[in-house]
């Protein structure tokens, strides 16, 4: 089935309307439909999220381009708000990385400063690339870009590796290669994001993963700290996979449902979040 295509607002349209703009990680196009039930304007597919739930593979580079674009053709033939995609360290070219996220419906990106063998940004012992190459990376990334309106963000993991102040300068080196915008990763503390934010002048996202070393601040926190974006990228997914194993755990052990019915949701409430009306 080859859905009719939707239009959708820019990225840029989404973080003008919200400050800062709250980013639902959201794993198929189920789950982007759940969180634009409650209110988000806008998405994210989380690499470590396709490399976890799709492949039931660790997080350290060993999905393709092609295993992130099925889920983001899904997502985004069904939703249409901006979607912003990891792409890891954009695999062998990021020119081609991004048209190919553009078309399959995204509407920005992110590339890392990893080497390729990358790892969970909130996990000790990651490799970084030297700025000179993730530099050629950015700029082959925004290459790429169809039009304006499409964002391409640098993230920097450079403030557990080599410091806060190495962070500030990766990120200005890397906004003067073109990207658009910068994900700070693992900052773990407000004076920090303060003197980031301030240092960058560019949109600066933060990213609150659960367990991580950025510790769960308010929106009210971090927008007073200078923090324009802010990302939730596996929340509803840690979630959704405790509650899978807590039920599948008692109907095997109880040899029925009866005991966890009232935690799942309704078939009613299934059809409503789908907007499909059964016949009667």
């Amino acid at each position: 089935m080859t859905p009719a295509p939707v239009s959708r607002p820019s990225f840029r349209d989404a973080l003008r309307a919200e400050s800062p703009l709250q980013i639902a990680g959201t794993l198929n196009a189920y789950a982007a439909l759940l969180a634009q039930r409650a209110g988000f304007s806008a998405l994210y597919l989380s690499g470590a999220g396709v490399a976890n739930h799709s492949y039931g593979l660790p997080d350290t580079g060993l999905t393709t381009l092609e295993d992130v674009l099925i889920d983001v053709r899904r997502i985004t033939s069904r939703v249409a708000l901006p979607l912003l995609v990891d792409i890891d360290t954009g695999w062998d070219d990021p020119a081609m990385t991004v048209r190919e996220i553009a078309a399959a419906g995204a509407a920005a990106v992110h590339i890392e400063d990893q080497v390729p063998a990358k790892i969970c940004g909130h996990l000790p012992g990651k490799h970084l690339v030297a700025t000179e190459e993730m530099l050629s990376r950015i700029e082959a990334a925004v290459s790429g870009k169809p039009h304006d309106s499409f964002v391409v963000i640098a993230r920097t993991d450079a403030a557990a590796v080599e410091g806060l102040l190495a962070a500030i300068e990766r990120a200005k080196a890397y906004l003067a290669a073109g990207a658009d915008m910068i994900f700070a990763e693992a900052l773990r503390s407000l004076d920090d994001i303060r003197a980031f934010t301030s240092a960058v002048d560019a949109p600066v996202l933060i990213n609150l993963t659960e367990f991580g070393q950025t510790p769960y601040f308010t929106l009210g926190e971090l927008k007073d700290a200078g923090v324009a974006m802010v990302l939730y990228p596996l929340s509803s997914s840690r979630a959704a996979a405790a509650a899978s194993l807590e039920v599948f755990s008692a109907i095997r052990r109880d040899g029925t449902q009866q005991a966890v019915i009232d935690r799942m949701q309704t078939r009613a409430e299934l059809y409503d979040i789908l907007g499909y009306q059964p016949p009667t």
